[in-house]
């Protein structure tokens, strides 16, 4: 079946493969896509001068979404109150709770074992954040479990879960810290009883003042507006307070409060809650550190706005990675894009938006820092639904390209301003070799000289490629406004976070 396509809304809807199989439903496949076209033709536009002043520079280009009345206040709400927050919120929850309760001197445990709910909540917080383990503990065995025969209700849970599971992060963390007050001023007043030596009260002290450094530096506001200063703080101050505690455990342990005295007693410490606690902290921060590399890289800058990264080997879909200029410094996370394992190269897109990124233009480094340990992402979770649509504006290409190319059960629109000249010859030379015309939309708004009625091409790919999913990778704003319609209309979607 042949598609008339309009001229720069280049690729339209569906693989012959992948059409409905009766002639009444081919019909009505091919109404919607002719209603796509017509619609990135028919929208309301500015001139073409203000849609190249509006989308002259990066950031610009990310706000290439139509705007639409707000949604209702409780849509927003929804959005805003995404699974991130729910699990924050019930983790931190649980925690308060059981804190007051052990303030009533109910719970003995918690009297006894301060220190070891405090490590626990913190081993938590470290393996919700922790390439290795979300990989290969959650990201995997769930996929592999679940994908595609499983209610879909099910998958879009799991999805929401996954995703947000760094709400989970954040909670604990919060939650461990406050189990160390509580251990520090039990400590404080009951130190008399216990005859507790100074050296256990400072230590808790310093101990307490480092944690509380680390979450400090990952407040929201930091991370958005002092990145670095989160970076080198959440890091450094992280690590040194797996030396503090480290220090606070064995110190503790080895004071006998009977006693009085300090002794020393291997056997003792490794039957202790702490200890491994402790030990699986150290571990899990570990291992992502012992796979850094530094390796080979080409970079071409196809614009003053956009570095190419071209990597050796192939990587599968839906994985990140990070790089860096240091082996321990300023890393930068960013979505891989590949042809698959078998392909000899991956690339990542890097968009103007700092000092760093800036200076991959001005001054392009020979090699780069990289953990070979990828991380999964929102897009390895694609692997859950039987067809989904990844929609996304500029830069974000990155993120989701491998996803399209590599699954042939999922669509395409991308949308950005002067794209091909913006991004150079690369991402176009891969999608139409090995994406079908029918399963993309790409729309150049400075060509067009306007912004497109994205919801309503949204609507209608999702309901005649049969979507069960979006996946978005826009600006926060775009992103939140795709989000907000998707879920009045009735369409399930989830979009990157930011929250690291």
């Amino acid at each position: 079946m042949s598609i008339p396509h309009p001229p720069s809304a280049t690729g339209v809807v569906f693989s012959s493969a992948q059409l409905p199989e009766t002639e009444k439903e081919k019909a009505q496949v091919t109404e919607t896509v002719h209603a796509v076209a017509d619609s990135t033709e028919s929208s309301p536009a500015p001139s073409i001068r203000d849609a190249e002043k509006a989308e002259s520079t990066l950031e610009d280009e990310d706000k290439a979404l139509a705007k639409y009345l707000p949604p209702s206040l409780w849509i927003r709400f929804r959005v805003w109150y995404n699974p991130y927050r729910i699990n924050f919120s019930v983790a931190f929850a649980l925690n308060m709770i059981a804190i007051v309760v052990a303030c009533t001197h109910r719970w003995g445990y918690a009297e006894n074992h301060a220190s070891a709910l405090a490590l626990g909540n913190l081993t938590a917080a470290v393996a919700c954040r922790n390439e290795f383990f979300l990989r290969y503990f959650v990201y995997w065995p769930l996929v592999k479990t679940f994908q595609k025969w499983s209610p879909l209700w099910w998958r879009i849970f799991l999805t929401g879960f996954i995703q947000h599971i760094g709400g989970i992060h954040s909670g604990c963390a919060a939650g461990g810290i406050a189990w160390f007050f509580f251990l520090v001023i039990r400590t404080f007043q009951h130190h008399v009883a216990n005859h507790t030596p100074a050296v256990v009260l400072a230590w808790g002290i310093i101990t307490l003042v480092v944690i509380n450094v680390v979450m400090f530096a990952a407040t929201p506001w930091i991370r958005a507006h002092h990145h670095n200063f989160f970076e080198r703080h959440h890091r450094f101050a992280g690590w040194a307070s797996v030396v503090f505690v480290w220090i606070f455990v064995c110190i503790a342990d080895s004071y006998n409060t009977e006693t009085g005295k300090f002794h020393s007693s291997g056997n003792h410490l490794v039957k202790t809650q702490e200890f491994w606690y402790a030990l699986f902290i150290t571990v899990l921060i570990g291992i992502p550190w012992l796979t850094v590399r530094k390796v080979p890289v080409e970079i071409t800058t196809p614009s003053p706005r956009v570095a190419v990264i071209k990597f050796q080997k192939g990587i599968q879909q839906g994985l990140l990675g990070r790089v860096s200029r240091s082996a321990t410094m300023e890393y930068h996370g960013f979505g891989i894009i590949s042809e698959g394992i078998e392909s000899n190269a991956h690339y990542i897109i890097a968009g103007v938006q700092g000092d760093w990124t800036r200076g991959l233009i001005t001054d392009p480094p020979k090699f780069l820092y990289t953990r070979e340990m990828k991380f999964a992402g929102l897009p390895y979770l694609a692997h859950f639904f039987r067809r989904g649509i990844a929609i996304c504006t500029g830069s974000g290409i990155g993120a989701v390209l491998s996803t399209t190319v590599q699954l042939e059960n999922w669509f395409l629109i991308w949308i950005g301003s002067d794209m091909e000249k913006s991004f150079g010859p690369v991402l176009f030379d891969m999608i139409h070799r090995t994406i079908p015309k029918e399963r993309y939309i790409l729309f150049d708004t400075k060509k067009e000289g306007r912004r497109p009625d994205t919801m309503k091409m949204l609507k209608d790919v999702y309901a005649a490629f049969k979507a069960e999913v979006v996946i978005i990778t826009s600006n926060p704003a775009g992103n939140a406004e795709l989000m907000q319609g998707c879920k009045e209309n009735g369409m399930h979607s989830f979009g990157p976070l930011w929250d690291s």
